[in-house]
């Protein structure tokens, strides 16, 4: 191989080194510099020295550049959410490969062609190229390294990112059939179940990097599970840019030939890989004999209309994006999942579980209590007041906590004087209503995202208990401490004066009565007696009318207690766990956006093949 090599490497490389000299000499008569002469060289300038116009990108190429920009925002908004590191590195790299594609020859196409050992690869190679180029003969392995062969100049930069070497690229022999092929880039790969290792490597290394595939397969072997497992199955969404060809078909009788295409189709079928058959893309399948030529002009044909169409890299890297977003999927879409958000059901429960463990129902009955008994002290006789101050002096002084907390209904807020075991419960009910707004946040959503959403609940909510606390103490207890007075009714003055009436008439009553038993006035009971009863009277009857009357307006100031405490607590909570949550899965709406900009191409081949 290398003495065919040596014969060679002068008449059929690439033309780059021989091209330079040229035009470095030529410039150096005209005073030009070297290197811009190169690169006009290089980007197809005419004789004048003019650009050729590079065509507008096509709607294909267009969208393929949407998919791509949404990808890289998909990776940067998910960079930080996605555990499985493996699909990232898979991602990246089909950005990485893609740009570097793009970033060279257009109007290049790079076919590599591929078999196993004895499948006639390289002399199909020879075949299409005119002339020997890649060694054949009976000795395994043969081609040992791939092999170029360009029909065209400027496809340095498409070789250098295949890692073939100058001594390893020619150039085809010079007749009408070549002009064809002209920008098609032939690459004769290593038998894919070659013995030696780095031969397989060269194989999958390549394979990865070329923009079509011509898998040469021989009526023996076309079965072959290497093959079909390794190589065709995963890459079926490549149908549009995969060639499959049966070599040897002057091996079978003429009868035979047809069956073992049908064959050949039915397993295809099962690897997934869509036929292009009644102008519907696909794979491209058919038979011919390198040795003899039957068949060889077809395939010339076939890839001289493939070259020239120009999208064989487009369609190469959207078949990546298509593979790469049906592994993305698990991590994206959730089947059956309307949409994330937090509904109302779940949010109502979180906030009536917060208030709960401040003790806001029962701030509000405390709160009710404390407005009845401010009434009490206002419109109460002045004899009840003067018993009830007396019960509290003998009162011990040790029970005013407990008094306390058996005002608020027997709880307290966490945080205060409170029993171990209340203030353990209230903790219980933050956790519990933490994890139940979390699991129903992320109900349905794919498991990295229902994951970062609960860990984004539990990391707003590690002080939330100690907020509540603060909150209930400044809240909750204001309204059981004897200094804070209630507001007062407009009606309050004037029950105020008709127990202080009902008052003085007893006095009076009493004075006047006093007088007579000493002597000092006419005797006459009927008078002082009646106005003592009425003031007896009227006293506790005032003070039930303002009973009655204080019902409503003590219930509104508990109520709005309770409400104020159950707002606060709700503030606390959206502001340190609901926001938080509502803010992850915005983000999961956006990354579901940019991956279903990803994965629009990927329907129309699963289409195809259903």
């Amino acid at each position: 191989m290398s003495a065919l090599a040596d014969r060679t490497e002068d008449r059929w490389d690439d033309g780059f080194i021989a091209r330079s000299r040229r035009i470095g000499e030529r410039t150096d008569e005209d005073g030009d510099d070297d290197d811009d002469a190169l690169v006009r060289a290089l980007s197809g300038a005419g004789s004048d020295g003019g650009k050729v116009p590079s065509p507008p990108p096509s709607p294909e190429a267009q969208a393929l550049r949407v998919r791509l920009d949404a990808l890289r925002q998909l990776v940067g908004l998910s960079r930080t959410r996605i555990l499985d590191g493996k699909s990232l590195t898979e991602v990246g790299r089909v950005l990485d490969e893609a740009a570097a594609r793009r970033g060279l020859s257009a109007q290049h196409t790079v076919v590599a062609i591929a078999g196993a050992t004895g499948s006639g690869k390289s002399t199909l190679f020879n075949s299409l190229a005119g002339v020997q180029i890649s060694e054949t003969g009976l000795r395994r392995p043969t081609t040992a390294a791939p092999i170029a062969c360009s029909w065209s100049d400027g496809a340095a930069g498409l070789l250098d990112r295949l890692e073939i070497p100058g001594r390893l690229r020619r150039r085809p022999r010079e007749t009408s059939e070549a002009e064809a092929l002209r920008g098609l880039v032939l690459v004769d790969l290593p038998d894919l179940d070659s013995a030696v290792g780095a031969h397989r490597e060269h194989v999958d290394r390549v394979l990865a990097l070329v923009d079509a595939v011509v898998w040469v397969v021989d009526p023996e072997k076309y079965a072959d599970a290497v093959l079909h497992e390794r190589y065709l199955r995963p890459l079926a969404g490549h149908a549009e840019v995969t060639f499959v060809v049966l070599n040897q078909v002057d091996r079978l009788p003429a009868d035979a030939v047809d069956l073992v295409l049908d064959d050949l189709r039915r397993l295809l079928d099962e690897d997934g890989i869509a036929l292009g058959e009644h102008d519907e893309p696909g794979a491209t399948v058919l038979g011919l004999s390198a040795l003899t030529g039957e068949g060889v002009g077809e395939l010339r044909e076939l890839l001289g209309q493939f070259t020239q169409e120009k999208g064989a890299a487009t369609r190469r890297i959207s078949a990546d994006l298509d593979r790469a977003a049906l592994r993305l999927r698990p991590l994206y879409v959730a089947d059956g999942h309307p949409g994330p958000e937090i509904g109302d059901a779940a949010r109502a429960e979180f906030e009536d579980r917060l208030a709960e463990a401040v003790g806001a129902h029962a701030a509000g009955l405390a709160a009710e209590r404390a407005w009845r008994r401010n009434a009490g002290k206002a419109c109460g006789t002045p004899w009840l007041r003067l018993w009830r101050w007396y019960e509290s002096r003998r009162a011990p002084r040790t029970l005013s906590g407990l008094a306390a907390l058996a005002a608020m209904g027997g709880r307290g807020p966490m945080g205060t004087d409170t029993p171990v075991e209340e203030e353990v419960t209230a903790r219980q009910r933050v956790e519990q209503a933490v994890r139940t707004v979390a699991d129903a946040a992320a109900a349905g959503l794919p498991d990295p995202w229902a994951q970062a959403v609960r860990e984004t609940a539990v990391r707003g909510a590690e002080d939330l208990p100690e907020a509540l606390d603060e909150i209930a103490v400044t809240l909750g207890t204001a309204v059981t401490v004897p200094r804070v007075k209630p507001p007062r009714p407009a009606w309050w003055p004037a029950a105020v004066l008709a127990q202080a009436a009902m008052t003085l008439l007893q006095i009076f009553g009493g004075l006047w009565l006093s007088g007579q038993i000493v002597g000092v006035l006419e005797p006459c009971l009927l008078p002082p007696v009646l106005l003592m009863a009425a003031g007896i009277v009227g006293g506790p009857l005032v003070e039930w009318a303002c009973s009655l009357a204080a019902r409503g307006p003590a219930r509104r100031y508990g109520q709005d207690a309770e409400r104020r405490l159950r707002q606060a607590a709700a503030g606390c909570g959206r502001a340190r766990v609901l926001e938080p949550v509502a803010a992850e899965l915005l983000r999961y709406r956006e990354v579901r956006e940019q991956y279903a900009a990803v994965a629009a191409g990927g329907t129309r081949l699963s289409t195809t093949r259903q």
